[in-house]
């Protein structure tokens, strides 16, 4: 299926204080995402940039994208691999870096995706299957800088005791 795909989003500020931008330190960086028949969400500046820490921030949700993007790029992988999955989760981190100039760029990110397969012999297909998702991954595709992956696969059988352990 090729063709070309577009998407829209209406971003609004929230964070007028009642005197607009007069001032650095006189506005709120909130702002509501929204796109038509999804829960709105509510983002700002990251902490360092005078925003909500509590709210989503660019640099989280870019980390969220290509997270989520190679999750599905990967279950994809697996399915023509053969390969079933039964668990994944990922901790995913990014190296971002000013510039000095009011500016910066993401230097690095690092998936970490912690996947449980069915069977043991399904291991290696598995671990195989990351470099296709990361070829077929539209977000990892876009970006400039290196997405790299550090996966740990393993079987129902491994898992199963850890799964049975308090936390």
């Amino acid at each position: 299926m090729f063709g070309e795909h577009r998407y829209e989003l209406r971003t609004t500020w929230t964070g007028d204080r009642g005197s607009g931008t007069s001032g650095y330190r006189e506005y709120d960086r909130s702002c509501t995402i929204q796109i038509d028949g999804k829960p709105d969400l509510a983002a700002s500046a990251d902490k360092p940039f005078r925003g909500d820490p509590t709210k989503w921030n660019p640099e989280d949700l870019l980390l969220a994208a290509l997270s989520e993007c190679h999750l599905l790029s990967y279950l994809h992988a697996c399915v023509q691999a053969g390969v079933i999955v039964v668990g994944y989760r990922d901790a995913a981190s990014g190296v971002m870096a000013e510039d000095g100039r009011g500016g910066g760029a993401f230097r690095e990110v690092v998936l970490r995706p912690h996947v449980v397969v069915a069977e043991e012999s399904m291991v290696d297909a598995a671990t195989a299957a990351h470099a296709q998702a990361h070829t077929w991954c539209f977000i990892a595709n876009s970006v400039n800088f290196p997405v790299r992956h550090e996966p740990t696969i393993v079987s129902l059988e491994t898992a199963a005791p850890l799964l049975d352990e308090p936390r």
